[in-house]
């Protein structure tokens, strides 16, 4: 059996605590225990078991869940402990039988989003204040282990046999392809001939050894390992901001519609024509009056629009990415009042401080990156009744391209592109850049250009001039010439356009994140294909059965 996106069931990314199998969430105060207990028989898919605390994509669900009502429901957590409720195991990693199963497209969006659940954990930690520290209770393998390395701190009882590995090399043919790998050099300075040591080992590496390479924080006795953990925690809890007293802010379900032709939000509406292979995202702006003020915004809760939308998109985004790979293209459009987006981005700016916008502009920046490391061509057109502005304007800053319309004989229903301080790094891309300096190469010249116009509505003459959007056209080729490319982008290959897109998309600028994806995108992608991976005697097909893997022996 091979698990298939196209066939297979819907994947929805919406839950709740009260829908958990796999992981519990604790509070006490400004500490927050999120502890893996997972029930070996609640795999997403059928045909495997999630024993030892393996994990599959159901469980990373449970686990992306978790952490945002943590960040927006309760707000006096500092630091949040992430360990096992499972005796003598942390983490054996992704199952291993689920990925032996998996068709490739499978394994590699799985891949990404526990990749963007473990950066989300950085993410708040260096921007938000929320600290998270790996209590590694037993084994701690493969994904297990890096899940441990997004934290901030590593504590590994000192047991005689609990150690921790990255194993994939040598058992399994492939890489350790969630951050492992890179994590262990660039954020843990792991020696590299002692990393190349560590990750073709099978035992892993225990106690003082693993304390002397880097690869924990601190051993602790069974006997003292709680304590140790929990004074640990509340170090890590002493140095953070998040406010001691504030009131959380409840997140409630999505109100979705889903249809055979796309998914209906609030604010964000998908069409899906899949005979052209293209979904188009829209998005709107407020529809009623938004609070400037902190009393509003707090009493707006979840249903201020930010957050909202900023939800609602990232549901689409991963919906798309799951349960619609052969939609290629994704175009973006925008709907509504223009001003009112800037409204909410001057609150945004004004209020940055508080914990709860912090939390808001958070979710917005991970969406927007989640956005850049899909594997779709995005294609923004601005039209008529646009409202590409602030927040909104970085939508058509992350396409691959931007069409803009314009009308010389209707010159005041032409739409308009109105750049706001956010697009000047609020929302950085995961190569540490806002996407005008990744758009200009951080030139001087133009980004002072495009700063000098921040509040001013512009046409696509204008925009063009500075290099905001690939073309302006008139009403009379727009028709023709928008057809031709999404026609174009549709007849060329997937995997090639994959890989242009990612080129292009994080050319410059290298970050441990963005070392990441392209291992992901790249050795990982091509290594999941290889017979010595996946073939029938493929390590991780043979994996289990008793069988030995056989290797084509050539490097190619």
């Amino acid at each position: 059996m091979t698990l298939n996106p196209n066939t297979d069931p819907v994947v929805d990314y919406q839950t709740d605590p009260s829908h958990y199998r796999h992981v519990r969430l604790q509070v006490d105060g400004p500490i927050a225990t999120l502890a893996l207990d997972i029930d070996e028989d609640g795999g997403l898919r059928p045909g495997y078991k999630l024993k030892l605390n393996s994990y599959d994509l159901g469980v990373d669900i449970e686990l992306h869940d978790a952490l945002n009502r943590i960040r927006f429901e309760h707000p006096q957590v500092r630091t949040v402990v992430v360990t096992s409720l499972k005796d003598r195991v942390f983490c054996s990693g992704a199952n291993i039988f689920m990925l032996g199963l998996s068709s490739h497209a499978w394994k590699v969006n799985f891949c990404k989003f526990t990749n963007e659940t473990r950066n989300g954990m950085e993410d708040s930690s260096r921007h938000e204040g929320l600290k998270f520290l790996a209590a590694l209770n037993g084994a701690c393998a493969g994904g297990g282990y890096e899940l441990a390395l997004a934290c901030d701190d590593i504590v590994l009882v000192d047991d005689r046999s609990s150690a921790v590995s990255l194993p994939e090399v040598p058992l399994l043919g492939v890489l350790p392809g969630t951050g492992g790998l890179t994590r262990v050099t660039d954020k843990r300075k792991v020696r590299h001939d002692l990393a190349d040591m560590f990750c073709t080992s099978v035992e892993g590496v225990r106690g003082q050894r693993a304390l002397d390479w880097r690869l924990v924080d601190a051993l602790a006795k069974p006997a003292q390992f709680a304590q140790v953990v929990r004074e640990r925690a509340e170090r890590l809890a002493a140095s953070s901001d998040r406010p001691a007293q504030a009131r959380g802010v409840p997140l409630p379900p999505l109100q979705r519609t889903f249809s055979d032709d796309g998914v209906t939000y609030r604010h964000v509406q998908v069409s899906l024509d899949r005979a052209r292979r293209i979904a188009t995202l829209t998005v709107r702006a407020p529809s009623e009056p938004q609070p400037t003020d902190l009393a509003g915004i707090e009493a707006a809760g979840a249903a201020w629009w930010p957050l909202e939308m900023g939800r609602e998109l990232d549901d689409a985004i991963l919906h798309l990415r799951t349960n619609e790979p052969a939609l290629g293209t994704w175009v973006l459009r925008t709907e509504g009042d223009a001003a009112a987006v800037l409204v909410c981005d001057e609150a945004l700016q004004a209020h940055a401080q508080h914990w709860f916008v912090r939390a808001t502009t958070g979710l917005l920046r991970r969406t927007l990156a989640r956005l850049d490391v899909s594997s779709r061509s995005l294609i923004a057109l601005i039209e008529p009744g646009s409202c590409f502005a602030g927040t909104l304007a970085e939508l058509a800053l992350a396409a691959d391209r931007s069409y803009m319309l314009v009308l010389p004989d209707e010159p005041q229903r032409a739409p308009r592109l109105t750049l706001h301080a956010a697009n000047f790094g609020r929302y950085p891309m995961v190569s540490d850049q806002s996407r005008l300096q990744r758009r200009f190469y951080d030139e001087a010249e133009p980004l002072a250009a495009a700063q000098a116009a921040i509040g001013r509505a512009l046409d696509g003459d204008e925009a063009a001039a500075l290099g905001l959007i690939t073309a302006a056209l008139d009403d009379i080729d727009w028709g023709d010439e928008i057809r031709l490319v999404l026609e174009e982008r549709a007849a060329m290959s997937p995997d090639a356009l994959t890989g242009l897109e990612a080129n292009l998309r994080f050319g410059g600028r290298e970050t441990m994140v963005t070392r990441i994806f392209g291992r992901l995108s790249a050795w990982q992608n091509w290594i999941f294909q290889r017979p010595n991976a996946v073939g029938e005697h493929g390590a991780l097909k043979v994996y289990g059965k008793g069988d030995k893997a056989q290797f084509d022996w050539r490097r190619v």
